[in-house]
């Protein structure tokens, strides 16, 4: 009997680690405007997370990755501080249909600063760049922040108020009736910003079939050393992944 159940714990054992290792990400970090010196950092972060969790991590900078066959490999996809024009508008409907068979995205500060003149991508990532402090203020500075839920995986580790440097984004186009809010940046804490009251640094939601979710954190080279944003960005990365893709049930693509 006991043999039994050592055979029955092994042959469990070894099936969640099948699972586990069939879970892939693809970090996307091509840029057409700045290129902001974390990448790097970042990279790197989600390769050592990777090695630890027990998922894969493919890297890249070439958006003709962006086709059906390959994407249909990843459990999420991050935007790793991508800026400016990234995706042609056939590799925009491929990952629109990503999307929509139940893919993850997490997009990563500058992710907002991408694709303004496609307006899907605006409601997935929730919120575009329109600013950050610059002359005569440093654009990075020291800011209070107020986790304002709690319960979600990727901000119930952090501190009712906190502090940290980073670059602050103010948002244009953001979609306040379809995000659940995590972190709120107070604007007394630092100069320059122009959201006022209502400042989010970090949100999440469900959008088109797929699950979003975005920090504005990551401009400083050491963000992903820190225990707290890189707990932050892995819960918001496994809430992010998609268990399984199902692309027959997806909209019909605009592929011209």
């Amino acid at each position: 009997m006991k043999r039994l159940l050592t055979l029955t714990l092994i042959f469990f054992v070894l099936i969640s680690s099948s699972f586990a290792q069939s879970k892939r990400i693809l970090v996307f970090s091509k840029t057409k405007g700045w290129r902001h010196s974390s990448i790097p950092n970042g990279i790197k972060f989600f390769q050592e997370l990777g090695a630890q969790k027990g998922f894969a991590v493919d890297t890249t900078e070439n958006a003709t990755k962006f086709n059906e066959e390959n994407l249909k490999k990843y459990n999420a996809v991050v935007f790793m501080n991508t800026t400016g024009d990234v995706l042609t508008d056939k590799q925009q409907a491929e990952f629109e249909r990503y999307i929509q068979a139940g893919g993850g995205y997490v997009g990563v500060h500058s992710a907002t600063d991408t694709e303004y003149k496609w307006d899907w991508y605006n409601g997935l990532a929730g919120a575009y760049f329109m600013s950050h402090p610059g002359p005569p203020n440093s654009n990075v500075q020291n800011g209070k922040f107020t986790t304002v839920d709690s319960k979600f995986p990727a901000s119930a580790h952090l501190p009712a108020t906190f502090e940290r440097k980073d670059e602050f984004y103010d948002f244009k186009s953001l979609k306040k009736d379809d995000l659940h809010f995590l972190v709120m940046l107070d604007e007394t804490s630092y100069k320059g910003g122009k959201n006022g009251d209502f400042h989010p640094m970090a949100w999440y939601h469900e959008y088109d079939g797929g699950k979003s979710f975005y920090s504005n954190f990551g401009h400083v080279d050491d963000t992903f050393k820190e225990p707290l944003m890189a707990e932050h960005f892995w819960k918001g990365l496994e809430w992010a992944m998609a268990k399984k893709l199902k692309y027959k049930n997806a909209h019909t693509a605009r592929i011209q």
